[in-house]
């Protein structure tokens, strides 16, 4: 193993790595972060604050924010749906290969 002085690969190696629970909950939480900026994003670049945005998803403010928040994890299909209507898009899913040890070796080769 390489040496390295980078905090987060220290930390990587030391709790994620050979860890599959920890490996789980980063990955949850990585997508989490993604949904949340995702929608923030779209927001923004709509010139919408989060009450406007409220209003035509006809929720509240405070539930927008919590659904850019990062650390929310109750992000619904009917939500995100919602959402997505009122800013003009829809929602896709895709299911992606996690990277292992194993499948980084193959896509190095």
């Amino acid at each position: 193993m390489n040496k390295t002085s980078n905090a987060l690969e220290i930390i990587h190696r030391e709790f994620v790595d050979g860890n599959p629970e920890m490996r789980a909950e980063l990955e949850k939480a990585r997508c989490e972060d993604a949904v949340a900026r995702k929608i923030r994003q779209l927001r923004i670049r709509s010139k919408l604050s989060q009450r406007e945005l409220a209003k035509l998803v006809k929720t509240t403010p405070s539930v927008i924010s919590r659904l850019e928040s990062a650390d929310y994890e109750g992000h619904s299909m009917s939500m995100l749906a919602r959402v997505a209507e009122a800013l003009n898009r829809r929602v896709e899913i895709r299911f992606v290969t996690l990277k292992t040890k194993s499948t980084e070796k193959f896509q190095h080769a």
